[in-house]
């Protein structure tokens, strides 16, 4: 099948368009440059012809828990998410060159990188849990890698509530490294298929292959990978430098049982943690927001589909021009026109004629003074 070609870059105001990124079943990734403060990005952008409820669903999703989370340093920074002019969502978020899924079939990735970038996947996991959101998409694609090297979560397009488990009627997988209870669609995710999904990502680094993958043309299909998945199975990655620890560790992560695996993926960073001393290897920080950063957020809507685009402030003003005489009375009672009545005063025809002859008698009065001054001098 032929790659398809990306559509054509919106016009984003204060950001310059470079050049494509990649493309997907959704979407398009794009390169602009911010232009203040100015730093380059990528702007992920939906398809034209895909924006329909469950796609704005899945983009306003993803738009709000990346919001929520990404000052976790593990997890993809998103800086602004609005509609094009021509009607397509966007997102504008970190540029990362690279991704682990790019990686992990090219290249021996060291035990010591996958140890640490374990912990610290873990870490923003665990933070999502705390917050009551599952990410259900984890997999080594969705772990992107800054230009530091430093790894961050991406892609919570398909994320979904802790307190929906059971309610969701929709099921997202990404069949290579979903847990049994996901592929067989007994459940939309829950913390348990999490660990799972933590541990085959991990697995995938280490062995360079999926964890129930064959070598062989054909002997992989979607079929006979959730066949494997189902049976559970254990294949050892085969590395003779992964310790005799950790692959029990990745063991029990992918258990069938769900109760057999660690309780939360914190413990599961705290047992690469432990690893890592076995291996005269510095821990690496555990990284886990605090109980009253969660505790305070309001709970997400992630079941918004409305079309959210820009808005535009607009600030009311008072007028008297024009305002019915009941609301110029009303005002001039209020407590602020105690100390300044900006009204002027009325002038009517009865104080008109007042001042008037008042200023003819002072007249007078003036000129009978200069008379009396005049006749006294002689």
């Amino acid at each position: 099948m032929a790659k398809r070609l990306p559509e054509r870059p919106p016009v984003l105001a204060g950001h310059t368009y470079i050049r494509p990124l990649g493309t997907g079943g959704f979407a398009d990734v794009f390169l602009y440059e911010q232009n203040m403060p100015r730093r380059q990005v990528a702007v992920k952008v939906l398809l034209h012809n895909v924006v329909d409820a469950d796609v704005l669903r899945m983009f306003n999703s993803e738009a709000d828990v990346m919001a929520r989370l990404s000052a976790h340093p593990s997890i993809l920074t998103v800086f602004d998410a609005s509609i094009s002019a021509d009607g397509r969502p966007y997102l504008v978020m970190e540029l990362c060159p690279t991704s682990m899924g790019n990686r992990f079939r090219t290249e021996r990735i060291p035990v010591a990188e996958v140890l640490a970038t374990g912990v610290k996947i873990a870490s923003a996991l665990e933070t999502a849990i705390r917050a009551g959101l599952l990410h259900r998409d984890i997999k080594p694609s969705n772990i992107l890698l800054t230009p530091f090297g430093a790894p961050v979560l991406a892609d919570f397009g398909i994320a979904g509530s802790i307190s929906a488990v059971g309610h969701d009627d929709v099921i997202a997988m990404s069949v290579p490294w979903s847990a049994p209870e996901v592929v067989e669609e007994r459940t939309s995710g829950t913390v348990a298929s999490e660990v799972w999904a933590l541990g085959a990502t991990l697995y995938s680094l280490l062995a360079g292959r999926t964890p129930f993958e064959i070598l062989g043309a054909g002997k992989n299909t979607r079929e006979l990978l959730v066949g494997r998945i189902s049976r559970a199975k254990y294949i050892p990655t085969g590395r003779p430098d992964v310790p005799p620890r950790l692959e029990q560790l990745l063991a029990r992560t992918m258990s069938r049982d769900p109760f057999a695996r660690p309780a939360s993926p914190l413990d599961v960073a705290v047992e690469l943690q432990q690893v890592q001393v076995e291996l005269g290897i510095m821990p690496t920080p555990l990284e886990v927001a605090a109980s009253d950063w969660t505790a305070g957020a309001p709970e997400l809507d992630l079941d918004d589909s409305s079309h959210r685009g820009p808005v535009i402030t607009t600030v009311e003003r008072e007028s008297r021009r024009g305002a019915p005489r009941e609301h110029r009375v009303e005002r001039a009672a209020t407590a602020e026109d105690q100390y300044f009545d900006p009204t002027p005063p009325k002038r009517t025809r009865v104080g008109l004629l007042i001042g008037i002859v008042g200023g003819f008698v002072l007249l007078l009065a003036v000129a009978a003074l200069v008379a009396a001054v005049v006749v006294g001098g002689m």
